[in-house]
């Protein structure tokens, strides 16, 4: 049998059992803990009204989130200035992700509800998965794997400084 190490993945099974300890929101407190902790906690860049964050369990490389500050699960509980401003946002990573990481496309959406897939479903949030020619493989369905070809901290370290700019201070 082969096997498959993703060590980084108990963290996510805990979370997701309920095992890791109280349920805290990190959408809410990565973005509180400030610019010196964007790295450690992938976040892109951050406005008032949203942020752009790495998933520390992507579906694909290059895979982010477009996060409003605001803590809800509802769309409509979102103020349509928040509201928009976070699509903007949305539009903005898109167009950036896609450009410095050369993809030929990609896939948004927004996962509402656990039933839905959500992992955290008490914080709306948007996803971007970059996508390429190519780039899909016979390991999801031979091996129900997905493959990362890049480690997070690289991929960080490449869309960084092309979303500095955006940054908004509190």
């Amino acid at each position: 049998m082969d096997r498959l190490w993703a060590p980084w993945r108990m963290a996510y099974i805990l979370q997701a059992s309920g095992e890791a300890g109280a349920q805290e929101c990190i959408f809410c407190r990565f973005p509180a803990e400030g610019t010196a902790r964007f790295a450690e906690n992938l976040i892109l860049c951050s406005t008032k009204a949203a942020f752009v964050i790495m998933n520390r369990f992507p579906y694909g490389s290059g895979h982010i989130m477009v996060v409003p500050r605001r803590h809800g699960a509802d769309l409509l509980s979102l103020p349509s200035d928040e509201y928009q401003a976070t699509c903007e946002l949305l539009r903005q990573a898109q167009h950036i992700v896609c450009r410095e990481l050369h993809a030929h496309g990609a896939n948004l959406g927004m996962n509402l509800g656990r039933v839905a897939g959500a992992g955290i479903d008490q914080h709306l949030h948007f996803h971007i998965v970059p996508r390429w020619n190519g780039d899909t493989n016979f390991m999801p369905v031979v091996g129900d794997v997905k493959v990362i070809s890049e480690h997070l901290q690289a991929t960080f370290d490449k869309l960084r400084p092309a979303f500095a700019p955006l940054d908004q201070p509190d």
